[in-house]
Formats: C-alpha cells, structure tokens, sequence
C-alpha cells in the first residue's frame, strides 16, 4: 500500500474544475513536456527548488512540491465538504498527470469513494491501459485532453505520440465512463482548422454524447514560465476573443456534439 505522493498545490473553492465547488489537488509529475502548459512547476516527478523571478533578488529558491498522505489530502478535502453538498461538488485530481501517480491516485479515490464524495479527474490520458481499467467505478467524471489529432505534430509539440491516449479514450467511452473532451487553443498549434475538425469528426465516432470544452489560450502559461525561468515560447501568444472561439466551435456543432468554452 502506498499511503502517500506527491502534490505541488491544493486549490479551494475551484469553479471551473468540474462540476459544483470543488477542490483540486495538483498531482507533480507528467510524462508529456507541452509547451503551453499552465503548471510547468509540476512538470517534474519530484520535490525540486525552481529559482524565481523576483523584484527582490537574493530570495531562495523556491521548493515545488511536498510529500502528503492521503489522510492528509482528505482532511483538506473535509473542509470543504459543506460546499459539496450545497453545489454537487467534489474533489477533482489534476497536475501534472494523476495517472503519473496511479497507485497514489488509486487509494486517493478509494477514500474518497468511502467518503461519498464525487470524484473527477483532468487527464491527458497517456497512461497503461491498465490504470484505467483499475479505476473503474472510483471516478465520476473525466475531464479528457485531446489536443492535436496528427500523431507527428503531437510528439513534435508535446514529446510523445497520441497513439496510447486515443486508444485509452476509445476504451473509456465503450465502456461508458463519463468524459468531457478538453481541448485547448494554442494558437497555431491546436487551434487550427485541420486539427479542431479532426478532433470533432474523432469525438463523433465514439459515439457516447459526448460534450466538448474548447479551453482559450491561457495566459498564466506565460506568465509561470517567466515566473519560473524556463524556457519560453509564448510570448507572442494572445488569448482568443468570445467570437474567435465561437467559429472555432462550428466543426464540432456541424456534427451535433455540445460544445462549451472554457472549463
């Protein structure tokens, strides 16, 4: 039994995570290397000092991640259980990549499950099949990246192929575990035409009702890479207007699938 992972965050009173208020945890660690990602302090498995960028020099760095127990995960969780109730939230594991993390995960929502409390989890989906096959019936919810259709681009913007995370995905939805596709709009990178209709037509032969959130440009990506001195190439990036998004969302009404914009 592992009792115990690894998170770089806790955020309380999340709205967008999810359905109702919830809690989402930040699993560290991920297996893709995306260069948008709005968390890169938790690209990295491990417990890590990142130097910051700062108005006042000489602070020490900063110390990204912390061993928790699940015990202790929950005892943050029961804080915000009155909110649960009251909004049909629950506790959303995100990150980095919880299935990173699968055994940590595992006895995450056991606990959870033990607890009544709705669980969801925000994944890109790479992972063995297995991890999800052993989490049948502990998740209410997945919140299911899909980000670039063409497997060549997707290793060349994210460092590994779609191959595995389509498959899993195919997997879930025969086996009617409840998704919502998130795909977020880099500009010229996702945000295409090419990509969003091939990622509509996809969608569509799962053939589960499936409803997709089309997520715009985040500029915290930016911001954290600066923050954090790591490489960056988003500077020229902007986010995309409410009818920018809007054109983007026809391949995916054309084909009668529901599609929101944001999470």
């Amino acid at each position: 039994m592992i009792a115990s992972g690894i998170i770089f965050d806790i955020k309380h009173f999340a709205l967008h995570d999810g359905p109702g208020i919830r809690t989402t945890v930040f699993f560290k660690g991920c297996p893709l290397n995306c260069g948008w990602c709005h968390n890169p302090e938790g690209y990295r498995p491990e417990i890590e000092k990142l130097k910051i960028n700062r108005r006042i020099q000489n602070f020490e760095p900063e110390v990204v991640g912390r061993m928790v127990t699940v015990a202790e995960i929950m005892t943050e969780v029961g804080k915000d259980r009155i909110f649960y109730d009251e909004s049909g939230g629950g506790i959303t594991i995100s990150g980095g990549e919880p299935l990173a993390q699968p055994e940590f995960l595992f006895e995450l929502l056991i606990a959870c499950r033990q607890e009544n409390i709705s669980t969801v989890i925000d994944t890109s989906g790479f992972t063995k099949l297995e991890n999800f096959q052993r989490l049948a019936g502990l998740v209410d919810l997945y919140l299911y990246d899909l980000k670039i259709m063409d497997d060549n681009l997707h290793q060349r913007h994210t460092g590994v192929s779609n191959t595995q995370i389509l498959n899993n995905l195919t997997w879930l939805a025969k086996n009617g575990e409840q998704l919502q596709i998130r795909v977020p709009l880099i500009p010229g990178i996702t945000a295409t035409k090419d990509n969003l209709t091939a990622i509509a037509a996809h969608v569509k032969s799962l053939d589960g009702g499936i409803g997709v959130a089309l997520l715009p440009f985040n500029l915290l990506a930016r911001d954290k890479f600066h923050k954090f001195n790591l490489p960056n190439k988003l500077t020229k990036m902007r986010t995309q207007s409410p009818e920018t998004i809007e054109r983007m969302g026809e391949p995916f009404r054309s084909l009668g699938i529901p599609v929101t914009s944001g999470g």
